[in-house]
């Protein structure tokens, strides 16, 4: 863990932190050949790599529907009712950035100008396994391609060796997820891009994995749209001295319990707050449930000292972190100044696990400092839009120096002679 003020930074330190994104490069060539096999051998690829990656022989690749409505019968009610609740919550977030489907604007007297809503027709989630189980990410996946209108969403999630977790298979079914399917990694990647005997080609793969998930969405763009690379999970927290820090400590070790390679920062003008979290956040580590995950990722973590509020400002635009929290005497005030931020949390009372479960914000967010160009998972990334225009003999002409001048300047006179003749 770095802890040092923040212009005591070396430059190896400062890379490592702002410079994110490594590691891609290392697994392109075995990407490359397990998308090459799926591609080239379908289904019998993605058998052999679910047996020899997760460890699980299946025969169906597909959940079926009753597999599905006995992962109710598994869990406790009342979990259930917490799904639900969360499910509700995140879809009226996403119902709120809806706009019109289709509008039409007069832009002078003949001239019509407009744009069509049409949501994409088959989108496919990645809702990853491994070291823990995430329905809260079919969820998120799920709903706001739901609430944008795309019809058929897929789900493809690892297996493990009992089958997918039922936790999953009900929040998949909450979301409204049309089909299952027990394949991850590479493998489920390449499966939704090409298509296989089983699974269905997408128009466009959403959701988090690791660095060889991402590496394959990044890989597959010839064949579908991804959403934004999405790796290793991370935060950065803006405090003050009015911060408490045994809140920072524990949003730090929440982050660090994701993943070995999990980025968790604090820049505050405190000292005493600084050395106060890092006693706090060291203590917390040692009785944590996941020790060993979170002794690994406190290795990318770092406390920094800055001299003025604007100095952690410009700091965390630079960033461009993940999760960004703000807990400051005035975090409205902090927030006006954030240009680079995939989902922000104001307050003491909002840690990035209310984003990450319940709020109903979405917690599939652009991570290695994307937040500087890619926008969190919402109903845009879901739909397409289309211009619309309608011109009158009178709107046409109205244009028609503007058009055939332009036209010809470029040496498209055909471009041109298409007002004339309508207008001769």
């Amino acid at each position: 863990m770095i802890h040092k003020h923040l212009n005591d930074l070396t430059v190896q330190e400062s890379q490592r932190l702002l410079d994110r994104a490594g590691g891609i490069q290392d697994v392109t060539e075995t990407v490359s050949s397990i998308l090459g096999d799926v591609k080239t051998k379908g289904d019998a690829a993605l058998r052999q790599y679910t047996k020899q990656f997760d460890g699980v022989d299946t025969d169906d690749i597909e959940v079926d529907s009753g597999t599905i409505e006995a992962a109710f019968d598994t869990i406790e009610p009342n979990l259930l009712e917490h799904l639900r609740t969360a499910a509700d919550n995140i879809r009226a977030f996403h119902k709120a950035q809806l706009g019109e489907s289709q509008w039409f604007m007069e832009s002078s007297p003949g001239i019509m100008l407009g744009q069509k809503t049409t949501p994409l027709a088959v989108v496919g989630a990645y809702v990853p396994g491994g070291r823990a189980v995430y329905p809260s990410t079919a969820l998120m996946t799920v709903i706001p391609a739901k609430v944008a209108g795309v019809k058929n969403v897929v789900i493809c999630t690892p297996p493990g060796p009992t089958g997918v977790n039922p936790l999953t298979l009900a929040a998949a079914h909450i979301a409204g997820a049309d089909h299952v399917y027990q394949v991850g990694g590479v493998q489920a990647v390449g499966a939704m891009a090409y298509g296989t005997e089983t699974v269905p080609a997408v128009d466009k793969i959403v959701g988090p994995g690791n660095v060889y998930v991402t590496a394959a969405k990044m890989m597959v763009r010839d064949r579908c749209e991804i959403d934004f690379p999405a790796g290793p999970s991370e935060v950065l927290i803006i405090a003050d001295d009015t911060a408490n820090p045994l809140f920072i400590a524990a949003d730090m070790l929440a982050q660090a319990e994701h993943d070995p390679n999990a980025v968790s920062v604090l820049v505050t003008t405190s000292i005493d707050v600084a050395v106060k979290v890092k006693v706090s956040l060291l203590e917390m580590a040692e009785t944590a449930v996941r020790k060993e995950i979170i002794q690994q990722s406190l290795e990318n973590a770092a406390i920094l000292v800055a001299d003025s509020l604007e100095d952690c400002i410009d700091y965390s635009n630079r960033f461009a972190p993940e999760h960004l929290e703000i807990i400051t005497a005035d975090d409205g005030k902090i927030l006006e100044e954030i240009t680079n931020a995939g989902s922000i949390f104001l307050g003491p009372y909002t840690p990035v696990s209310a984003g990450d479960y319940a709020s109903g914000t979405n917690h599939v967010l652009p991570t290695a400092g994307y937040g500087r160009i890619y926008s969190g998972l919402n109903v845009d990334h879901f739909v397409k839009k289309s211009t619309i225009q309608k011109l009158s003999r009178e709107g046409l002409a109205k244009l028609e120096g503007t058009i055939t001048s332009l036209a010809e300047a470029e040496g498209l006179s055909a471009h041109a002679d298409a007002v004339r003749k309508r207008l001769s």
